[in-house]
């Protein structure tokens, strides 16, 4: 720990000891992740719950918390995708709970306190974090709760409201200035945060990997395609303005989330303040999947897999950008959701996955990193039947509130996968 603590302290003061310090900053170079000397490469996982699982309150349980890295570290993940925070009151069954923003200007430090842990804990272990501060989706708040505080009414939610009210809603925070300017004070908040337990400046922390926008941030409409791209650009140079040690990142789906046009995806990815290209894969939910076949629609899947991934390495050799696929994940075989359940075709998928990424990397090309979506642990799920989403008082299984609980999840008991994963680390880090 004194060790970490002294690195912390002295890139606090990086800049005036480059000659001295090596640069312990991840950062592109050539097309490539590097960090410290050498090439960085990784296979990480989404663990969003990662600061209300460090938290003391509500939520809270830090020796999970503790148990859940160690674990991770075991099997070889060293970077963990997480969110810093919900926004909105804890009066919605599709949000995460408990929130860290409540209103404009009122923060649960709890919530806080818990992130300033989690980022902690992590630096003991030498583990990486890709911060993320926004959400297009309404299970950490996100556009719509930004929209409902800017006074465009209450917010639809998109579990219980459906798709024809949500979509028109949130679209409408690519254009709401004041719901942005409501989240620009968040990033400066946020961003100008020092560590209570480090004593380190965020911006000096070399745990961060990554500043993210968002969690899969969306134009959701042909005519808020260019606000979109104005509003990705306008964050992130207003991160780099605050930051000029870490790099920036979308957290975008990739072309999927640019209402399929591949030439804004391009777009927001070109911006010189983003460092690099983001894409998730989900085939159930893209419909190349489905209940009745998921282990007959692997095959699909791999092949609209290997297209979608070819669209994105093709951008970053043309952008001289790396790539990461932040999120990939295959629902549990018979729609099951309980730890230790059948995982045959999702073990297949991942197979595939790693295959792909190892090849192009090994191959030259510009893929760098992956999390696959998502880490549960020794989450213990309630097992619902009729309602299998999260309750207050649940464990946190990876899948956010809104969806069921296990589905998607990596849990400990996951043996044939934590296999797969843990061969993929080690082929990837050659």
């Amino acid at each position: 720990m004194m060790c970490v603590a002294a690195l912390m302290i002295a890139c606090s003061n990086s800049t005036q000891t480059d000659a001295v310090v090596k640069n312990p900053f991840v950062r592109v170079e050539n097309g490539q992740f590097v960090r410290g000397e050498s090439p960085y490469y990784y296979v990480g996982t989404n663990f969003w719950y990662g600061a209300i699982l460090g938290s003391t309150g509500r939520g809270g349980d830090r020796e999970r918390l503790g148990k859940e890295l160690d674990q991770l570290k075991s099997i070889g993940i060293n970077n963990l995708r997480v969110l810093v925070g919900a926004q909105g009151l804890d009066d919605e069954p599709a949000r995460v709970q408990p929130s860290l923003q409540l209103n404009p200007t009122e923060y649960n430090d709890t919530i806080l306190d818990g992130l300033d842990y989690f980022m902690a804990e992590m630096a003991k272990r030498d583990m990486l974090a890709v911060l993320y501060l926004n959400n297009s989706w309404e299970w950490s708040g996100g556009y719509s709760i930004y929209l409902q505080w800017a006074g465009m009414g209450k917010a639809p939610v998109l579990l219980t409201d459906g798709w024809d009210k949500y979509q028109p809603y949130v679209k409408e925070f690519l254009r709401n200035d004041s719901a942005q300017a409501l989240f620009a004070k968040h990033v400066d908040f946020i961003l100008n945060r020092t560590n209570r337990y480090t004593h380190v400046k965020y911006v000096d922390d070399p745990s961060i990997m990554a500043w993210q926008i968002g969690n899969e941030p969306r134009a959701f409409a042909e005519e808020t395609k260019e606000p979109f791209a104005n509003w990705l650009a306008s964050v992130s140079a207003q991160i780099k303005s605050i930051d000029k040690n870490h790099m920036v990142s979308i957290g975008s789906e990739g072309i999927w989330g640019c209402e399929n046009d591949s030439t804004l995806c391009a777009k927001i990815h070109a911006d010189e303040n983003v460092d690099y290209i983001t894409c998730h894969l989900w085939p159930y939910n893209w419909s190349w999947a489905h209940q009745e076949t998921l282990k007959e629609d692997v095959e699909q899947s791999c092949r609209n897999t290997k297209d979608y991934i070819a669209q994105h390495t093709a951008m970053g050799t043309a952008l001289k950008k790396p790539v990461v696929l932040e999120e990939f994940g295959y629902p549990r075989d018979g729609m099951l959701y309980t730890p230790g359940s059948p995982t045959t075709a999702r073990d297949e998928f991942y197979k595939y996955v790693f295959s792909l990424i190892v090849e192009d990397s090994q191959n030259g090309g510009p893929f760098a990193g992956c999390n696959f979506w998502a880490w549960g642990g020794f989450a213990n799920p309630a097992g619902h039947t009729e309602f299998p989403f999260w309750q207050p008082g649940e464990d946190y299984t990876g899948d956010p509130s809104q969806e069921a609980q296990g589905l998607n999840s990596v849990f400990a008991e996951d043996k044939s996968t934590l296999e797969i994963i843990k061969n993929a680390v080690t082929q990837f880090s050659k």
